[in-house]
């Protein structure tokens, strides 16, 4: 079982572990600073070192309960004492457009309503499906004014874990189709300080204020009831 850092720490780096696994050049650590995917966000990249050895890590992926990271080539057998390092450049481009999303989401929830279809996340750009039969001009431009509004607003963005009764009882589900596990007792919380909090289980940056101006750059319609928008990001506050 491999213990997940990125959920309570999205900017630690780097972690001491050990292989608890291994098969051919993917291994199992029992604690990791990387995240495996899931949710629109891609998987960390980053490297893998130990005493006589270093490769890059070019694929994380989850099975279970376990996070395989799988490296460039043979990698350390189990037992051995590693150090997991991200590529931070790109997973903090990967934060601050995943909590630029959140923003954008929250601003179409409370415009007109709409729910999230699906979405992907990249390190310069991302995007959101909504279930939205218009999508006119005005209504584009009217979400990047109050998305823009709340980053320039700065909330803190937060991480808390709430049971499963209090998770029925808010309003923290985002998506059309709810894909939050019914066997899970504790469910993690992003919230936009004063403005949204939605389920969900990726990384995010700590403050607005570092996601910089958003731009809705494309606009698609995907079907008579699902409209995209692609959006990019101006500078931020950046923490290095």
């Amino acid at each position: 079982m491999t213990e997940l850092l990125y959920l309570h720490d999205a900017y630690l780096r780097e972690t001491a572990a050990a292989v608890t696994a291994a098969d051919g050049p993917a291994v199992v650590l029992d604690r990791t600073v990387c995240f495996p995917g899931g949710g629109g966000q891609p998987p960390d990249l980053g490297w893998m070192r130990w005493p006589g050895g270093e490769r890059r890590v070019v694929e994380v992926r989850r099975a279970g309960p376990d996070v395989w990271h799988v490296l460039d080539g043979d990698g350390p057998p189990p037992g051995a004492a590693v150090t997991a390092v991200l590529d931070w450049d790109r997973r903090y481009a990967i934060m601050r457009h995943h909590s630029a999303l959140h923003i954008l989401v929250g601003a179409v929830y409370r415009l007109f309503g709409a729910l999230v279809t699906g979405g992907a996340i990249y390190p310069d750009r991302a995007r959101m499906d909504f279930a939205l039969e218009d999508l006119s001009r005005d209504r584009v431009a009217a979400v990047e004014q109050e998305a823009n509004r709340v980053i320039a607003v700065g909330p803190r963005i937060t991480v808390r874990f709430v049971t499963r009764d209090e998770f029925e009882r808010l309003d923290l589900v985002r998506l059309a189709r709810d894909t939050v596990p019914r066997d899970l007792d504790r469910i993690r919380v992003v919230e936009i300080e004063g403005y949204d909090a939605q389920a969900d289980g990726g990384t995010h940056v700590a403050s607005a204020r570092e996601i910089g101006a958003l731009k809705i750059v494309k606009t698609e319609n995907k079907g008579k009831a699902n409209r995209r928008l692609e959006i990019r990001l101006a500078a931020g506050e950046v923490v290095r």
